[in-house]
């Protein structure tokens, strides 16, 4: 995948899970058939928790007001930075810090866990935004 106007995501901000209520990642996994898959599992406090289901390289963005923490279940994940590329293995995690141009990329299936404010816009601040709501 290549950066391009048009994001090729699916991008789910609906809360898939309400407070008390099982957690059931390895399902979503399994279920998950796309390539760059992003559902907000539930909301803690101000925040939310995310499953990244990736595959392929997301386009470079940026979020002005707001810190994003990628922790990795499977898989490896690559953080480009302007200066260097973070390589995340299992069980491994990293936060980008607010403000900072970033991408993800994942050369295989990589299944990630994102902690983020739940006003976070996933794409970047002022991007063209391609949301959906419902089942991956």
């Amino acid at each position: 995948m290549s950066e391009s106007s048009s994001f090729p995501y699916a991008t789910y901000l609906d809360v898939k899970f309400p407070p008390s209520t099982l957690v059931d990642v390895p399902a979503l996994v399994r279920a998950c058939k796309h390539p760059w898959y992003n559902q907000t599992l539930c909301r803690v406090n101000d925040s939310v928790v995310r499953l990244g289901i990736f595959h392929g390289e997301y386009h470079w963005h940026a979020h002005r007001d707001d810190d994003e923490f990628f922790f990795v279940l499977e898989g490896n994940l690559f953080i480009d930075l302007q200066e260097e590329s973070v390589e995340l293995v299992k069980w491994q995690g990293y936060v980008v810090p607010r403000g900072t141009s970033h991408r993800t990329r994942a050369p295989q299936r990589a299944v990630v866990l994102m902690v983020e404010t739940a006003s976070i816009i996933p794409t970047g601040d002022g991007s063209t935004n391609h949301f959906r709501k419902g089942e991956p």
